[in-house]
């Protein structure tokens, strides 16, 4: 009792002293919880709401991604902040070794400021989630990704949820560096305050190498994918492919990252070949700094590497299934224009009778429609609706020839006319079903829906992989009925539609389909990409400019150390901006080393479960992202290291021995 005594004026002493620290994991920790809080919110009013943009991602399931997006990229950082921010106090807790304070009180000291902190920012942090939660709401409607009159219902339980996550994974990362801390002797905790030792540890390189493994088995899963994994709809759906690959872009940047000190300290040797050459010691010394605290520059590179590596796979994945999607669409579409609205989620139905009245002009339209439990009649609902769940359905007004080329596997497409469908034949093959089966299911408005399966075709991405005729569902077609394009074939010598302008549609023809940035699928997909990744870069963006701080605050006594031995203030900025350059340079390598791995990754997801049988895509990565990505992080830590650091020597300006004053 008497030593644990002793502690609490020398941590009040601390929290005092070394307040830029404990200011970085608060600001860490009250933006994480925001961040999980605001999300989390979100996610739980969207329940039971869906967009009514046939177009436009799944509400549910763009929410739930951006959720997991936030809060995997907040625990990283809280966590890294954390751990940094107690590494960082290593000579405080020599001095406390050295005076008779056992491994077990300095971690109760570490818990207790962390619980301190971490309560204070969670209280701050669930205020601010509750600020910026509303205006991210009007902004999904206001871009079409959420229906008219989303907004967001306040709730305690995401809020709790938030406040528990982020308090739990801080205390934890403080815990472990004061673990590391605590078990040395005073004299090799003295020793160790100046460079750091074995950062890799046991259990560091047990998380590392099975989560290596586990990457490696999920990939290989999605790639074969099994006759168990086929039977499920979510994960055999080729439209969800998307998610899986950000699934495995998540785990490939967290395997880097766990191997992060093992891999930078090669790295800044690399980097800095050429150092030993040039004139001056400033480089060597930002060199030798970035390799003897291998934990501070791991810290301060960790928000960097997320900001690039998330930004190239991300943007890269993104990339990718658009121009596979444009692709597949092309070789497989029939029609000779492609009709769609030039703003809006649907045509008008003044556009679509004119374009019906059209003379030598062959028209069909689609429409988007939910249905549940879809399965062989006879099999109880209950368990239908447990297997299958809620499948998309294309709908199709007019002749399917028209629209798409499909190749069939068996049964005619031209049959699908009355209480009939057609699904993709991989939907059949793992669904157990086959031509003339009857299938039952329940349409959004819980209207029941018997049809018979007429065919089995081969979809391609724009399209669901179930196909109703328009008249089977025309009455249970919710929300604004309107078809979101019109498939177009002209007869020999007639003329292009024009429609544009005064219809509000774009008319395109079939071979630039599919290739426009502005075109509805492109924007939902930028738009969905926007609302996963844009939360997630604004935090690690902060993050960058928090740690980098922190890092500048920890090191004063060493810039009086150098001021002392003869260094002016231009050689300590100098090396300090260098020490930030090698520090985003050295995360920048590492992000486009996962980048490139995972593009690979999804380059083979695609040419195998996409365009098989089709061109292959090639390896190319997104470098005006990652460029923008690159400088902005550049930019922030170089401002974010360099101002606290003059303004530093400025307050403090000691003087070598014998300078005339």
């Amino acid at each position: 009792m008497g030593t644990l005594s002793l502690l609490l004026p020398v941590a009040v002493a601390t929290l005092r002293r070394r307040w830029t620290g404990f200011i970085g994991s608060f600001v860490a920790l009250t933006l994480g919880v925001a961040l999980i809080g605001a999300t989390g919110l979100l996610v739980s009013t969207s329940a039971g709401l869906e967009n009514d943009d046939p177009s436009a991602p799944s509400l549910k399931k763009l929410l739930t991604f951006m959720a997991g997006m936030s809060g995997f990229v907040s625990v990283f950082v809280v966590a890294s902040t954390f751990a940094f921010a107690v590494a960082g106090r290593r000579r405080e807790t020599a001095l406390l070794r050295a005076v008779g304070a056992t491994p077990r009180q300095i971690g109760l000291l570490v818990l207790g400021e962390a619980v301190v902190v971490s309560l204070a920012a969670s209280v701050c942090g669930v205020v601010l989630g509750l600020v910026v939660a509303p205006p991210f709401a009007g902004w999904l409607v206001s871009q079409g990704a959420a229906p008219r009159g989303f907004s967001v219902d306040i709730g305690a339980g995401p809020l709790l949820i938030a406040v528990g996550i982020e308090t739990a994974v801080a205390v934890a990362g403080a815990c472990a560096a004061a673990r590391r801390a605590g078990r040395v002797r005073p004299v090799e905790a003295l020793a160790d305050a100046a460079v750091d030792g074995r950062v890799m540890t046991l259990g560091r390189w047990l998380w590392a190498v099975g989560h290596l493994v586990l990457l490696a088995g999920v990939l290989a899963l999605f790639a074969t994918m099994p006759a168990m994994m086929r039977r499920d709809p979510q994960l055999r759906d080729p439209q969800n492919l998307p998610v899986f690959s950000l699934l495995i872009d998540v785990m490939a940047i967290v395997a880097v990252a766990l191997f992060a000190p093992l891999l930078i300290p090669p790295l800044v040797r690399l980097l800095t070949l050429p150092v030993p050459l040039a004139p001056g010691a400033v480089g060597l010394l930002a060199r030798q700094n970035a390799l003897g605290a291998v934990r501070r520059t791991v810290s301060t590179a960790t928000p960097m590497f997320l900001v690039v590596g998330l930004t190239g796979t991300v943007v890269g994945s993104t990339l990718a299934f658009g121009e596979a999607r444009s692709l597949q669409s092309r070789a497989s579409l029939a029609a000779q224009y492609v009709v769609e609205p030039a703003s809006g989620a649907t045509l008008s139905s003044a556009a679509v009778r004119d374009l019906r009245a059209l003379p030598g002009v062959r028209t069909t339209t689609v429409r988007s429609a939910l249905l549940a439990g879809l399965d062989l009649d006879g099999v109880n609902s209950l368990t239908a609706s447990a297997s299958s769940g809620t499948i998309a359905a294309t709908v199709v007004d007019g002749s399917l020839a028209t629209a798409w080329k499909l190749p069939t596997e068996a049964g005619s497409p031209d049959r699908l006319s009355g209480a009939t469908v057609a699904v993709s034949g991989a939907l059949a093959t793992a669904r157990g079903w086959r031509v003339g089966d009857r299938l039952t299911a329940t349409f959004a408005d819980g209207a029941p829906v018997s049809v018979t399966l007429v065919a089995l075709v081969r979809t391609p991405l724009s399209t669901a992989e179930v196909l109703l005729p328009y008249a089977t569902a025309a009455r249970h077609l919710t929300g604004d009925a309107g078809p979101s394009a019109a498939y177009v074939s002209t007869g020999q010598g007639v003329p292009a539609p024009r429609l544009d302008g005064a219809d509000g549609v774009e008319v395109t023809a079939a071979a630039q389909w599919g290739s426009a940035d502005s075109g509805p699928r492109a924007r939902s997909d930028w738009i969905a990409m926007t609302a996963i990744l844009g939360p997630a870069l604004l935090y690690a963006l902060i993050a960058i400019v928090n740690t980098m701080t922190m890092s500048t605050g920890d090191r004063l006594r060493d810039f009086s150390v150098l001021r002392l031995t003869g260094g002016n203030d231009r050689q300590v900025l100098s090396m300090v901006g260098l020490e930030a350059l090698l520090t985003a340079a050295t995360a920048t390598v590492l992000a486009l080393l996962v980048t490139t791995g995972t593009q690979a990754a999804t380059l083979m997801l695609i040419n195998r479960r996409v365009l098989a049988g089709g061109s292959p895509l090639s390896l190319s990565l997104p470098w005006p992202a990652i460029g923008a990505a690159a400088a902005a992080g550049l930019t922030l830590a170089l401002v974010s290291s360099l101002l606290p650091a003059g303004l530093a020597l400025r307050a403090r300006a000691p003087r070598p021995a014998g300078a005339r004053q």
